[in-house]
């Protein structure tokens, strides 16, 4: 039997209450569903309130085979609001909930340092106690593993030193092209065109990938070698929720198989296009 590469998202676990009902959410917890659906074994690590919703998280996560490394704590489990506007998500995020508490444990340590690749972002980083957490579990990761910053700037969730650091502990950093414009103005790079920036973080984070997403225009995969270009297909879209999470499961799973940068970021496309064309991030 060949082992399966372990994949783990770490960080927010919540509700999307969407216009038709709630579906499980949360970027790190999407990736480690759609690197699943490519073969890889999906670890979800983050934490639930000691209440029904996290007994229907669980639930949920269990149905579909993600292996769920989630403490109880004594905080209600997360909910965000998403309205929809022609299929783009917009999103109201409750504060003091369950994921912002990840204790760190064991377990999670021992996983760690068996990940093949760990996804997070800064949403988690809000609170004291999961930016502890998650960059305590970085620290354990294999030094040849793939430590994915899917930036996912949510409202004000974010600084420019949770940023920097995290980039530090990255090797793989996902933006999207509404995030480029934030990040130029973060770190002073307005005068300097996109793809200039995106060299630049490359070259100052030593990143083995850096993924650019323009939504319904285009992505680029840049490298240390090259890059790699892809016209975003027209799809109906449904809604875009978890389309960015899809992109990323999807092509660092590829990139596990042993495909090359520029077929994983055919299959990364072909993924998120997909999930563009149905309800919600589970697809």
């Amino acid at each position: 039997m060949i082992n399966k590469p372990i994949i783990i998202g770490i960080g927010e676990l919540l509700w999307d209450m969407l216009p038709t009902g709630k579906k499980v959410g949360g970027a790190p917890v999407n990736f480690a569903y759609h690197a699943s659906r490519l073969g890889a074994a999906g670890y979800a690590v983050s934490a639930v309130g000691k209440d029904a919703l996290g007994d229907e998280i669980i639930q949920e996560i269990d149905k579909v085979n993600i292996n769920p490394v989630i403490e109880r704590v004594n905080y209600p489990t997360g909910t965000v609001g998403v309205e929809l506007n022609e299929g783009i998500p917009a999103y109201t995020i409750n504060e003091g909930v369950a994921w912002d508490y990840i204790p760190l444990t064991e377990a999670m340590k021992q996983l760690a340092k068996r990940a093949d690749a760990v996804c997070f972002g800064t949403l988690a980083q809000r609170s004291e106690v999961s930016r502890n957490t998650i960059q305590a579990l970085l620290s354990c990761v294999p030094v040849d593993s793939y430590r994915i910053l899917d930036i996912n700037i949510r409202q004000h969730y974010y600084s420019e030193k949770v940023i920097t650091d995290s980039l530090r502990s990255s090797n793989v950093f996902k933006m999207n092209d509404e995030e480029l414009i934030l990040l130029k103005k973060l770190f002073k790079k307005q005068p300097f065109t996109d793809e200039e920036v995106c060299h630049w973080f490359l070259k100052e984070f030593n990143l083995k990938f850096l993924i650019l997403t323009a939504g319904a225009n285009y992505s680029i995969i840049y490298t240390p070698e090259g890059l790699s270009y892809i016209k975003t297909p027209v799809v109906n879209v449904v809604d875009t929720v978890g389309a960015g999470d899809s992109f990323t499961g999807a092509f660092i799973s590829s990139i596990l198989d042993g495909k090359s940068a520029s077929d994983a970021h055919q299959t990364a496309v072909d993924r998120a296009a997909y999930v563009c064309s149905q309800a919600g991030a589970w697809v």
